[in-house]
């Protein structure tokens, strides 16, 4: 157990994911594995005949922050995701960014807006933001991080702006990527991405036009729109339809659990 205890503090301390798995039924009760973000063993060991499955199913219970038990023969285990606090990177300091930095906090995301307009990009704007970052994208790389644990959210159309933003997100292991604009606008820069050698596998990540379809006017509901997208990506769940439509259980439903 003190081993499992000492490996569980070490994925915390070191923000990344992993899977504590214990076995709540069967001869093995009781005894605990832990999994780190890339499904190797940390601590403890799985029955042979079971291993590969159950690392299956921890890596993307993993991917979408979710716990559940599980049974596999006669052993019956509950997996409990450890994740990171969600890093979310803003880039454009608009009235969509205030409210959206606002709301993502409240959220527990740790909130960078960036934007090369320092009368924009200010505390005094952004007060609940862990980071407000002055200067064009491109010089600021240095600085950021696109990772497992980062969001990215693009509200600014200046190509300058987006295409360097855009082109780390793609290169890196960014959970989301959401871009502002038209329709035309989205085909514009799938275009442009595409050009610069990205994939059509590639652009589908970017989701353009961002957010839900709720008919979002304000500021504030533009900014309710992404953060309900970014909710059902984080979880691997839900329609994006009304629940008031929409058979089977509420909470974090996924295919398998209709």
């Amino acid at each position: 157990m003190s081993d499992a205890l000492t490996a569980i503090q070490e994925i915390l301390d070191a923000e990344q994911f992993g899977s504590v798995i214990t076995f709540v039924e069967g001869e093995e009760i009781g005894t605990k594995v832990v999994l780190n973000a890339a499904g190797k063993s940390v601590a403890g060991d799985f029955p042979a005949d079971i291993a590969q499955h159950m690392t299956e199913d921890a890596l993307v219970l993993m991917n979408h922050e979710q716990h559940r038990t599980m049974s596999y023969g006669d052993h019956t285990v509950f997996f409990e995701t450890l994740a990171p606090p969600p890093d979310l990177l803003i880039f454009g300091a608009v009235h969509v960014a205030q409210a959206l930095t606002s709301f993502a906090n409240r959220m527990g995301y740790r909130v960078t807006v960036v934007d090369s307009r320092g009368a924009f990009a200010t505390e005094d704007r952004f007060p609940e933001a862990r980071g407000v970052l002055v200067g064009w994208p491109a010089d600021l790389m240095d600085q950021l991080n696109f990772d497992r644990r980062t969001w990215v959210v693009v509200l600014s159309h200046d190509q300058r702006h987006e295409t360097p933003v855009l082109e780390a997100a793609l290169k890196g292991d960014t959970r989301y990527i959401g871009a502002m604009g038209s329709r035309r606008t989205h085909n514009l820069r799938v275009e442009r991405l595409q050009e610069m050698g990205f994939s059509t596998d590639d652009t589908a990540r970017i989701r353009g036009p961002i957010g839900l379809d709720i008919g979002a006017e304000t500021p504030q509901e533009v900014a309710v729109s992404i953060l309900a997208e970014m909710t059902m990506v984080r979880y691997g769940a839900g329609t994006g339809l009304s629940l008031h439509g929409v058979d089977g259980r509420i909470h974090k439903q996924r295919p398998e659990d209709s």
